[in-house]
């Protein structure tokens, strides 16, 4: 699954970089995860560091976007495909 940013963010700005996908932006009133660069960081890390790192503890799974650990390593190796911009 994609992870998802609450609005119990506060804005710490603590997540971002942590992001090896740069899935992780600045919404309108918080940070946000673009679900098409989620990986939870399968491929890179044995666990989303964005969670790990998290203060609040408001990064869940994001249960519109359902995706097995394979599916996530797919989406890994699609964008490690993908030329950087």
């Amino acid at each position: 699954m994609a992870l998802m940013i609450t609005d119990e963010c506060i804005n710490c700005d603590v997540c971002e970089p942590e992001c090896p996908n740069n899935a992780i932006y600045m919404g309108e009133e918080h940070y946000d995860i673009l679900h098409d660069k989620c990986t939870e960081c399968v491929g890179h890390f044995d666990e989303p560091q964005c969670v790990a790192i998290c203060p609040v503890a408001c990064i869940p799974t994001n249960p519109e976007h359902q995706e097995t650990r394979e599916t996530l390593m797919q989406k890994y190796i699609r964008l490690q495909a993908q030329p950087s911009a």
